[in-house]
């Protein structure tokens, strides 16, 4: 049986990388069926992966369009090919090639791996460079800009003495989620 597997770490991945882009190029290559997740490759426990891993068997052939859709990091990626190898599953890189325990495909699984680990150090300290220079900017707020005003807030809050955070919700276009993180809020400020 020939699986494929196909990883983003958002829903909104470009440049080839997209879920569709991904399960396009398995099929082609002869993918039956193909296991599909949105989940960061810096986890080697990834609930999708994990189920696909403990369905191969001997001689089925696990398909992946490049090696850090398996994985970001050089030791979490080898041990997973070494794993499937061991256990007699065939593992196929599209932009690479069949690996297998010669000491070839050894060398080059090891380099492609450091190379995608690289990859996401230089991506984390492009990161952390930019959030340094923007902390200096006047105006600078850590995290996400919030979705609503004080006023749309205070509206919701208001109309929560006589409705349930349901019809609130309903009311306003706020979610659930945020009125009772605003509740819980208020509620610890008027307790401090």
């Amino acid at each position: 049986m020939i699986y494929g597997y196909a990883r983003v770490s958002t829903a909104g991945q470009k440049d080839g990388n997209s879920l569709e882009a991904q399960e396009r190029a398995l099929r082609e290559e002869g993918a039956i069926e193909i296991y599909k997740e949105s989940f960061t490759g810096t986890k080697k426990d990834r609930p999708i992966l994990n189920e696909l891993l403990t369905k191969l068997k001997a001689g089925d052939t696990l398909v992946v369009t490049k090696l850090d859709r398996m994985a970001r990091s050089a030791i979490a990626g080898a041990e997973i090919v070494q794993e499937l190898l061991d256990r007699g599953v065939k593992v196929d890189i599209l932009n690479m090639g069949r690996l297998d325990n010669t000491p070839a495909s050894k060398l080059v699984r090891q380099i492609f791996f450091a190379f995608a680990e690289f990859e996401r150090d230089m991506i984390v300290e492009r990161t952390q460079e930019g959030k340094a220079i923007a902390k200096t900017k006047e105006g600078y707020k850590e995290g996400r800009p919030q979705k609503y005003s004080k006023i749309q807030l205070d509206h919701a809050m208001e109309l929560r003495k006589e409705y349930s955070i349901k019809k609130v919700s309903e009311m306003t276009g706020i979610s659930e989620a945020t009125i009772k993180r605003e509740q819980a809020k208020r509620k610890q400020l008027r307790e401090v």
